[in-house]
């Protein structure tokens, strides 16, 4: 097996057990390695640069919802940081297939899912304190808000300009200019976002069909906990009411199964305000926008460029923006 240097002496420190075969490899938002131990337990290892111990967090919150019998790996470590590298191990959930489709009636089942998610998960928020870490901690055996939140979320940081810094895109923005229909949208969807005041909690900020794991219509996994996001409510709906029928591409869901998504997820939880609802469909714009510059800075197939060409306009007028 050709592992990293560090696998073998970290799972014996923190599995008992050293691998002796290796059942799968991803290396995209983070080094993923699913093992077979010596003792015959299989488990997935995960490796990605530390923020500030949001890993940390986003790992209890997956082991609070497993624990109920939410359908997702349950975490068998808590994160160790090496070398400003966050390790930790989780069980081996491989299996499913991908529920492919951007058809109200798929809209409807994912929806479904992320309330379930968002509903037990308001457990966890009711301990949470509001403030980021360095301004002043949470309560007693509170887990912090996960923060930053991903960057395809973030559309309040703090810095200067549309999008948040991004080592990896800031190199190439130089002689790109970013088409007009992808920055204007962006400066008015992230000025309609800042005028909101919602409460926020806790959500997956990355729900995609190539994230999800179905036995028919029965959900087997959702992976990728890394995405988990402090969010308004309506915010984490909207994202993922454009995002779900993502799977090897990044798109944008038409606007009716958007529509779908919303309607099926506010019957599961609870009926969304006017205001939610514009901070709803403009999340789920934002995310696109993210992709369509992510496809510009790197000459790729313009996907979800075109989506937004198409459906921008809609949706800014769906948002109040």
């Amino acid at each position: 097996m050709d592992l990293p240097t560090w696998v073998r002496p970290w799972c014996r420190e923190h599995l008992g057990a050293e691998p002796v075969a290796s059942l799968h490899r991803s290396t995209q938002m983070a080094d993923v390695l699913g093992l077979r131990l010596a003792d015959g337990r299989e488990v997935a290892v995960k490796a990605r640069p530390d923020q500030l111990g949001r890993e940390a967090t986003c790992v209890e919150i997956q082991r609070y919802l497993a624990e109920r019998g939410f359908p997702c790996a349950a975490p068998l470590t808590g994160v160790t940081v090496r070398e400003g590298i966050a390790i930790h191990a989780e069980q081996w959930r491989p299996g499913g297939e991908m529920q492919r489709g951007d058809d109200p009636a798929t809209a409807a089942l994912f929806a479904a899912l992320l309330a379930r998610l968002v509903d037990l998960a308001a457990d966890i928020e009711t301990a949470v304190g509001t403030r980021p870490r360095g301004a002043g901690g949470t309560a007693p055996g509170a887990v912090a808000p996960p923060l930053p939140n991903p960057e395809w979320v973030r559309w309040d940081h703090p810095g200067p300009g549309v999008w948040p810094a991004n080592p990896y895109h800031d190199v190439r923005t130089e002689g790109r200019p970013m088409p007009r229909v992808v920055e204007d949208a962006a400066v008015r969807l992230r000025e309609r976002l800042a005028l909101s005041r919602l409460p926020r909690l806790l959500g997956h900020a990355d729900w995609e069909t190539q994230n999800l794991r179905w036995n028919g219509d029965q959900p087997w996994a959702v992976h990728d906990w890394d995405s988990i996001a402090w969010l308004p409510e309506a915010a984490i709906a909207g994202a993922a009411c454009g995002a779900f029928a993502s799977a090897e591409t990044p798109t944008l869901a038409p606007i009716a199964a958007s529509a779908a998504f919303l309607d099926a997820y506010q019957a599961a939880r609870r009926p969304f305000s006017a205001e939610e609802l514009e901070v709803a469909w403009a999340a789920s714009l934002w995310l696109a926008l993210h992709n369509a510059r992510g496809e510009t800075l790197w000459n790729l197939p313009p996907v979800a460029l075109a989506a937004v060409a198409d459906q921008g306009r809609e949706r800014l007028r769906r948002a109040g923006a």
